[in-house]
């Protein structure tokens, strides 16, 4: 049995796997058929052979994200070829930061000021202004853009100001579009609304002007946003306007901002929330992660300035 077998069986044997994950699956076994180390017979793979790949995948041009994707579906799989007796031992079995470097880029949180830009500059452009209401919410919930897409008007709960979060919307790569539980299971919850944010919303739902057919995906319907099609927006909409957004603030002013996607107005909630003094727990909550974890992450951002106040503050009688 090749590497390449053992990963297709592998792959075979999960059922009822999200759309992500199937992709991701297809993307380990196209990088298998392309390598020579696919053709390789298992039980003759060492674990010097095992990182050896790893670091000639990182040096061929490969990502640390898109490594970490291949070891996810190869260690896994020759797991299950130790446990079939077919091999000794998974040559797989090791930690990946000990061989391969992590060359990818922490996804850091803009400052309150950079924020600010962003935002006046969006709301006073005359194309772009459209958006400001779907982007400060995005900045002000710290929800997944795939949650804030998914958002139907029967999620908008105005009268107790409240957001109900229970999904999330994709769009898979045949254009097909699909309703998906949350990325975890602490990601169904509810999130208050902020004055501010109850505005946006509001604005938002005058706004939305019924289309002839209502699109409905796996039995939801009253989507929030709608392209030129009358489908709803996805994902990648937001990411072409966060681009375009940042692309012509840049062009205009000499004080840069960084790259923004959807997905930093998330870390940048998190990252207020945690310098704000907000316990662990409700932000754990509001941000949807199952592991607290994730959420404590956010705090290692705290620098100086921080330690001091929280000191000050310690102090005090």
């Amino acid at each position: 049995m090749t590497v390449l077998d053992l990963a297709r069986k592998y792959v075979s044997l999960k059922t009822g796997i999200r759309h992500n994950t199937e992709a991701n699956y297809k993307f380990v076994i196209r990088i298998l058929e392309q390598e020579e180390f696919g053709k390789r017979r298992i039980d003759k793979v060492k674990l010097s052979d095992a990182k050896a790949w790893l670091i000639k995948l990182q040096k061929g041009g490969r990502g640390y994200s898109s490594i970490k994707t291949v070891r996810g579906v190869v260690r896994p799989a020759f797991q299950m070829a130790a446990d079939d007796d077919l091999i000794r031992k998974n040559p797989f079995d090791f930690q990946m930061a000990t061989v391969v470097v992590n060359d990818s880029v922490t996804r850091e949180a803009i400052t309150r000021k950079q924020e600010r830009d962003f935002l006046e500059f969006i709301r006073n452009d005359r194309h772009f202004c459209k958006y400001y209401d779907g982007i400060y919410i995005l900045f002000h919930t710290g929800m997944r853009i795939s949650e804030f897409v998914g958002l139907t008007v029967s999620d908008i709960d105005m009268e107790n100001r409240k957001i109900n979060i229970s999904h999330q919307l994709q769009r898979k790569r045949n254009m097909e579009y699909i309703i998906e539980e949350t990325k975890t299971a602490g990601g169904v919850r509810q999130i208050p609304m902020t004055e501010e944010v109850y505005g946006c919303f509001q604005r938002i739902l005058a706004a939305r002007r019924p289309p002839k057919v209502e699109p409905m995906v796996d039995g939801y319907t009253g989507f929030l946003y709608l392209d030129k099609n009358g489908m709803p927006m996805v994902a990648l909409h937001w990411e072409k306007y966060f681009q375009h957004i940042c692309q012509k603030y840049n062009s205009i002013y000499k004080v840069q901002l960084p790259k923004m996607t959807p997905h930093v107005c998330r870390h940048t909630f998190c990252s207020n929330m945690a310098k704000s003094g907000m316990n662990p727990k409700t932000l754990q909550y509001i941000m949807g992660h199952s592991d607290i974890g994730v959420t404590l992450n956010t705090y290692t951002h705290l620098g100086f300035e921080d330690a001091e106040k929280e000191l000050g503050n310690a102090g005090k009688p």
